[in-house]
């Protein structure tokens, strides 16, 4: 593995962080959060005509950079470390790689073009709080069941010109534009689903006898399509309430598509884009907390000069080039993107908690720039974690805490004893033994210990 920048990847991250610098400090933040996009639109096209940002990751032939998802997240970092309120994720990270997994060329050719160059963007929306379910983060569900299962709840999906043809005896005259599905169902934290013009839906369908989970097309102003931004913890994360009510869709790909294959391989990329994103936020809020201790003085001599800071200090600087040596792992790997992500995740939320601590009582206040990355640290682990479950799913797919002696295989399978026999004994050694064979004596038990009166 060669761990060293190009120049491309080098250029990309100086003028990204110039841009940045100039056009998103905390005041454009907390501006840009409170507009009805919920980032700054002017900004956003910005970045995409002279980055190409949301289609960094997008073959050239659809109009992207054509750069490999590492480009993606080494750029996220800077996004991360600015706390950008873009589009980016939910556009450029969860869905161009699932519709240029599962959609057609019809599809890839009308929509990735658009994405590439920010004049459309999309949002990813799943049933109730599954998505770290869904991207198979923290677990495994080769059933689909967070989508909808079959029972209330959740999204479910039904294909109008198969119940028409049923109920009908001309099937040939069947209205086209009564043909495709129907969604009806809602879902919640949808990551700018409130602002996407694109969502891709989730939505189970087939009942019990053909459970199967689809992924589905609607489009913004579409009959039915209910959208309400939500009241949420962290501001530069706008999320939304997507309700749908016989809402007509359009399938993306084809029935037989493996859209949970898709989502999980989708998953393991975001994982490594998450977490290179909170190593940009761990960095920065490192960085401003040693500044800040630099100049804060206390009995006449700064407070970065005492002993029980530096190693507080010290300890997180630590933590942040750990994470950040992950997350750079698994740009190169996305197989691990999960245990990076927890990594990171975990080195963001130590790390903005020491900042506010040592920032002092202006960190707890609500004009100050430290809660921001402290909103930031427990948002993304609640949707995207908690810490714990990523591990443990990483660990359980690294088979970690399987049983060795389960998965030996067997050497001479026939000449196992049988379960149900005795169990060999001195006196009376077992037919099967072969002539010779002495079986060592039973070992005695241990004497019977003496009570004693104390």
């Amino acid at each position: 593995m060669d761990a060293a920048f190009t120049a491309e990847q080098d250029e990309i991250r100086r003028t990204l962080r110039e841009i940045l610098g100039k056009r998103c400090g905390p005041d454009e933040v907390k501006a840009a959060v409170r507009t009805a996009a919920g980032h700054d639109r002017e900004l956003w096209q910005q970045l995409a005509r002279q980055l190409g940002l949301p289609g960094i990751a997008v073959a050239e032939e659809y109009g992207g950079v054509g750069c490999a998802p590492a480009d993606l997240a080494l750029a996220c970092e800077e996004t991360g470390r600015a706390l950008l309120p873009s589009p980016l994720l939910a556009t450029a990270a969860l869905c161009v790689p699932l519709i240029a997994a599962l959609g057609t060329d019809a599809q890839r050719s009308a929509l990735l073009p658009p994405l590439a160059t920010g004049g459309l963007t999309a949002a990813l929306a799943v049933s109730g709080p599954a998505l770290a379910t869904a991207l198979a983060l923290t677990g495994e569900d080769a059933s689909g069941q967070w989508s909808g299962g079959g029972r209330a709840g959740g999204v479910q999906a039904r294909a109008v010109a198969a119940e028409t043809a049923a109920t009908t005896d001309a099937a040939a005259t069947t209205d086209a534009a009564d043909t495709g599905w129907r969604l009806y169902g809602e879902a919640v934290q949808v990551l700018d689903g409130h602002s996407a013009g694109l969502l891709l839906v989730a939505a189970h369908t087939g009942g019990f006898a053909r459970s199967r989970t689809l992924l589905f097309l609607v489009r913004e102003g579409a009959p039915g399509l209910v959208r309400s931004r939500q009241a949420v913890l962290d501001e530069t994360r706008p999320q939304a309430r997507i309700e749908l009510r016989d809402v007509p869709a359009e399938l993306l790909g084809a029935e037989g598509a493996d859209v949970l294959g898709a989502l999980a391989a989708t998953g393991r990329t975001a994982a490594a884009v998450l977490a290179a994103e909170a190593v940009g936020a761990a960095g920065q809020a490192l960085a401003r907390t040693v500044e800040y201790v630099r100049q804060r003085e206390q009995f006449g001599r700064a407070i970065g000069s005492f002993q029980a800071v530096k190693h507080r200090l010290a300890d997180l600087y630590v933590q942040v080039q750990a994470a950040r040596s992950a997350a750079y792992y698994a740009a190169w790997d996305p197989d691990q993107g999960g245990l990076a992500l927890a990594q990171a995740l975990e080195a963001l939320r130590v790390t903005a908690g020491e900042a506010i601590q040592l920032h002092g009582g202006i960190g707890f206040t609500w004009e100050h720039d430290a809660h921001l990355y402290f909103k930031r640290a427990a948002a993304d682990e609640l949707l995207f974690g908690p810490v714990h479950r990523l591990r443990a799913h990483a660990a359980d797919r690294a088979g970690l805490f399987a049983d060795p002696a389960a998965a030996r295989p067997r050497e001479h399978p026939a000449a196992d004893p049988d379960p149900t026999a005795a169990a060999p004994t001195a006196a009376a050694p077992t037919a099967a033994a072969p002539t010779g064979t002495t079986f060592p004596p039973t070992s005695p038990p241990p004497p019977a210990q003496e009570k004693v009166a104390v």
